[in-house]
């Protein structure tokens, strides 16, 4: 069984930057697609990067492209998200989730099964 775990997140000034993790517990994250959404108080869940991890394709929301950079070292590494540039309005809960697949390209709106239990992200000043 796969089990995502999440680390990273804190308290930022606007500008700043952080680096989260997504973990994977039990197995490697061998032929599996690797996204990062998060969830804002009273608004809904938001797709934010993913990755492919066989090809190493990438797709980010319009709302990060040039400050948010998903990427991973090895199969056997955590996934990071690295957000530099970060605004009030990124402040949210972000989590991590998987599904299996072989190669292509990954999809925001894929059939993510594993979830991760979040790490908050606050940027304030």
């Amino acid at each position: 069984q796969l089990q995502l775990v999440e680390s990273g997140g804190g308290l930022v000034q606007p500008g700043g930057s952080l680096r989260l993790s997504c973990a994977a517990s039990g197995i490697t994250l061998d032929y599996y697609v690797i996204g990062w959404f998060r969830q804002a108080p009273g608004k809904e869940r938001e797709g934010v990067s993913c990755l492919v991890d066989r090809g190493g394709s990438t797709n980010d929301a319009d709302s990060v492209k040039g400050r948010f950079t998903i990427c991973r070292d090895s199969a056997k590494n955590p996934v990071y998200l690295q957000m530099n540039s970060l605004k009030p309005e990124d402040t949210a809960v972000y989590y991590c989730a998987a599904y299996r697949q072989f190669g292509g390209r990954c999809l925001l709106s894929g059939p993510y099964r594993y979830w991760g239990q979040g790490t908050q992200v606050t940027v304030s000043s």
